[in-house]
């Protein structure tokens, strides 16, 4: 038996999961939200990722960046060094792809500040 809070909506439902054979059985749901999202947790867990990147300009040494989706929970480690190993030479927009297909999982990493904007803000 686990037990979950679901975060799919803001009711915040208290999840309860029995696993029956190969299929999970989950109570304590109000909607079917409720249930789909204790079946991927409890099966196939995913997380978006939200960072920074290094950048060439000194006066913004770093630009924030996300996934444009869910990773897999077990990939996130590899999705951060590769996010880690970028230095952008180079301004991009907001929404731009930073690193295409990160770790094969089909997922963007995508930049979250426009950095043109930044660096003409700052006169650079």
């Amino acid at each position: 038996m686990k037990h979950l809070i679901c975060i799919e909506c803001p009711i915040g439902c208290s999840l309860t999961a029995v696993k029956s054979g190969e299929q999970w059985e989950i109570k304590g749901n109000r909607c079917r939200k409720g249930e789909q999202f204790a079946i991927n947790e409890l099966t196939d867990p995913r997380r978006s990722v939200c960072s920074t990147v290094k950048t060439t300009y000194r006066k913004v040494p770093r630009l924030p960046v996300r996934t444009n989706g869910e990773v897999p929970l077990n990939a996130i480690f590899a999705v951060m060094e590769q996010i880690n190993a970028v230095t952008l030479d180079h301004p991009v927009h907001i929404g731009e792809v930073i690193i295409e297909n990160v770790c094969n999982t089909g997922i963007n990493v995508i930049a979250t500040s426009d950095l043109y904007y930044l660096l003409e803000e700052d006169g650079q």
